[in-house]
């Protein structure tokens, strides 16, 4: 088992990180050569997620819609002020899998990953597991 610890900075309250790159290399840095690799947000308001990184507004998108679904001014309990936050991260999800073969994440042609921010700016932490 091989595990890595990759930092996030986000810089808006809400944002999606194309983390691809940093995955690729801390993969490429293990050595792995055919496994999975698991990738865990050990925060309650933030998540991770894989979806098309060709275009930017898929990602406008997906912010913009989990807004309208859960607004942050909505009548919460939790009196921190971002209980919005903890419900996307619940929505999105705390970790994804991909596959490795011949040390390569096997992604499609147009899916990139993305770190989940909702409640930055921030510096985060993700942890990577391959087995």
């Amino acid at each position: 088992m091989i595990r890595a610890t990759i930092t996030v900075r986000s810089n808006q309250r809400e944002e999606l990180i194309d983390v691809t790159a940093r995955v690729r290399a801390a993969l490429q840095m293990s050595n792995a050569a055919d496994g999975v690799v698991t990738l865990f947000v050990p925060h309650t308001t933030a998540a991770i997620t894989i979806n098309e990184n060709a275009d930017p507004a898929v990602q406008s998108d997906m912010l913009g819609w989990l807004a309208r679904l859960v607004p942050r001014n909505a009548p919460f309990a939790h009196a921190e002020g971002n209980s919005d936050g903890h419900i996307k991260a619940t929505l999105v999800g705390a970790s994804v899998q991909v596959p490795v073969v011949g040390g390569r994440l096997l992604l499609g042609r147009w899916q990139g990953i993305y770190f989940c921010e909702f409640d930055g700016p921030r510096e985060r932490q993700l942890e990577l597991v391959v087995g």
